[in-house]
């Protein structure tokens, strides 16, 4: 039973230090999928994202609005919880990568010229948590301890 898909998923040898990261990472994806998805916090929406979206090149915008949203709001739930945090993290690094190259790359590093340095932090927390797993104080740590024994 120790070497089970659930294990290696659940997994982790991370302490107290993944919580640091997973917590206020786990906000900051669920308040931009938000403005995403319902248009909270100032955002436009899934309406407005698409049409931005489709703006821009990205096609269908509406889908990918809804894609990206739903890949923030849900995954950073899932960062803030500790459940599923390997597969949230590896949605949540692709989100991000896809960020930095199609629409952030060509403004910079620097966010006051929309440049990819926001979402170059996001990429680094997610792949640390990715490899890391969700630590000590999670959800995915007691369903470790289920699935090896």
């Amino acid at each position: 039973m120790k070497n089970t898909i659930l294990a290696k998923i659940f997994a982790t040898k991370s302490g107290f230090s993944a919580l640091a990261l997973r917590v206020p990472i786990g906000i900051t994806f669920i308040a931009h999928g938000a403005q995403k998805l319902f248009g909270a916090f100032g955002g436009y929406g899934l309406e407005g994202t698409g049409q931005w979206m489709a703006s821009i090149g990205l096609e269908p915008g509406y889908t990918l609005a809804f894609l990206t949203g739903s890949a923030e709001f849900f995954g950073g739930i899932a960062l803030l919880l500790g459940l599923l945090t390997r597969p949230a993290a590896a949605i949540l690094a692709f989100t991000m990568a896809m960020a930095i190259f199609t629409v952030h790359i060509t403004n910079g590093l620097f966010m006051a010229n929309n440049g990819y340095e926001f979402a170059l932090a996001l990429l680094a927390v997610t792949v640390s948590l990715l490899f890391s797993g969700a630590g000590k104080l999670s959800i995915d740590s007691r369903l470790a301890a289920r699935f090896v024994k």
